[in-house]
């Protein structure tokens, strides 16, 4: 039976999870530098070993509300790709390893074009944790805007 051990973390009230294969790494939130005509999502730039990397905001990615817990928040940092993205979180959780029959299909009704990045929903005891496809956590016009940003 396959296996897949996943990163979970909160933002707001929601349980997201990560496909631990795709993290480099989870460090504190550091200084971010603002990036002019970025978008709204994506706070700015955050030195990582030496690297400037991206920083997505996990609140306003997924549209929820802006009252951040700020002494718990982490950036999780992820390989989109061949790049590295910061995405702020309010607090990772704990690795948890999921059974193949403990992931769903996301439901028809939820899969958009705005909502591509959610890979499956796993209802674990009474927990329903979204896993997220991290190489379609930004769409192909995000991409532009962001590689736009930055030169």
């Amino acid at each position: 039976m396959s296996e897949m051990k996943v990163v979970n973390f909160m933002i707001g009230e929601e349980e997201y999870a990560i496909d631990i294969m795709k993290i480099d790494s989870i460090v504190p939130v550091g200084k971010i530098v603002r990036i002019p005509n970025a978008p709204n999502f994506v706070e700015g730039l955050m030195d990582f070993r030496g690297l400037a990397i991206p920083v997505i905001n996990g609140r306003k990615k997924f549209l929820v509300s802006d009252e951040s817990k700020k002494e718990n928040q982490k950036a999780i940092v992820v390989n989109v790709g061949n790049k590295k993205v910061a995405i702020i979180v309010d607090e990772v959780k704990e690795v948890i390893t999921l059974s193949q029959n403990q992931l769903e299909e996301p439901p028809e009704e939820i899969s958009n074009s705005s909502n591509k990045y959610i890979g499956a929903i796993s209802n674990m005891n009474g927990r329903m944790i979204i896993i997220l496809d991290i190489d379609k956590i930004l769409t192909d016009k995000e991409s532009v805007q962001l590689a736009n940003a930055m030169r």
